[in-house]
């Protein structure tokens, strides 16, 4: 991991501003690519100006298709803006919330998976000690620094992992960092 620092230098760990807008980009990140969840995102954010739950649902269904969300996915960020309108999922709402407390709050969205819900613990909550090994960057990351891009199962990630304890949110940036640099 000392590697990936002074290679990386410093990655700013910062909570994202806006609660809503994060949960967004997470929800049209799911199974897209970098590149083309970027592009759909900001076709999206482009449409709705504001990216508020009031703006998502206010917006015409098929406008938000033709800007490259799935049918799925208009469904999704609507059911995540109507959350948003009937319970405080902000940082303060969510505050005294456990880790495996605002997971359950968050899958309770239709749409907003484990995966999603931990991504918002990251980039919206700044918890320290997320490990999102639902996601399909980080374990390629780790097979390619710490397994020599050899098979490995969740088991033995969990177990490299243990040592960056209560960092490992921290540490995810650097393994993101790494793979996107050589991905």
């Amino acid at each position: 991991m000392a590697d990936l620092v002074d290679r990386h230098g410093p990655i700013d760990t910062s909570p994202a501003d806006d609660e809503f807008e994060r949960l967004c980009v997470s929800i049209i990140n799911q199974q897209l690519s970098t590149a083309s969840a970027a592009a759909v995102r900001d076709r999206v954010f482009a449409l709705l100006g504001d990216v508020t739950p009031e703006t998502v649902l206010a917006a015409d269904r098929e406008a938000l298709r033709e800007a490259g969300l799935s049918r799925t996915k208009v469904d999704y960020v609507r059911n995540a803006a109507e959350a948003f309108v009937e319970r405080d999922l902000t940082r303060e709402g969510l505050a005294d919330h456990t880790d495996d407390e605002v997971i359950e709050e968050l899958t309770r969205i239709k749409g907003v998976g484990e995966w999603t819900a931990r991504m918002y613990l990251m980039f919206v909550l700044g918890r320290d000690d997320v490990l999102p090994l639902g996601d399909l960057g980080i374990r390629n990351g780790i097979r390619q620094i710490y397994g020599n891009g050899e098979e490995m199962t969740r088991e033995e990630m969990r177990a490299i992992a243990e040592r960056w304890r209560p960092y490992r949110s921290h540490a995810m940036r650097y393994v993101w960092a790494e793979y996107e640099s050589d991905g």
